[in-house]
């Protein structure tokens, strides 16, 4: 129920960031985020390690700052892969996917301050 609830405000998270950053359109909003979210975490989960592994030379080097561009490659792929979602460049979605970090950390910290109190 906790991770329905994550999706949901990643998704939410995604509505208000594209409002605000430019080069990120959604079109048929709350469905086209919700499909977001959904693709963002599944990028997240399979694709993000096999790209961390892979460039784990460049990580190391810039100190873990690649990690930013790793975070804008998943915006991008999940820009190509899911309808209604559309990221115009690069710049764009490091942009976006520094804000979603951002925001998502906010949001789940909720979830976390749940979970000590129990």
């Amino acid at each position: 129920m906790k991770n329905f609830f994550k999706i949901l405000l990643t998704a939410l998270a995604v509505i208000v960031l594209a409002s605000f950053v430019p080069g990120i359109d959604i079109e048929n909003n709350y469905l086209t985020a919700v499909v977001v979210a959904v693709v963002i975490s599944l990028l997240n989960m399979f694709v993000r390690p096999l790209l961390i592994f892979f460039t784990l030379p460049a990580t190391l080097v810039t100190l873990g700052l690649f990690l930013f561009v790793i975070n804008a490659i998943i915006i991008l792929m999940a820009g190509k892969l899911v309808d209604g979602f559309h990221v115009s460049g690069f710049l764009s979605a490091l942009i976006f996917s520094i804000l979603l970090s951002l925001f998502r950390s906010y949001l789940f910290s909720f979830f976390e301050d749940e979970k000590e109190n129990d």
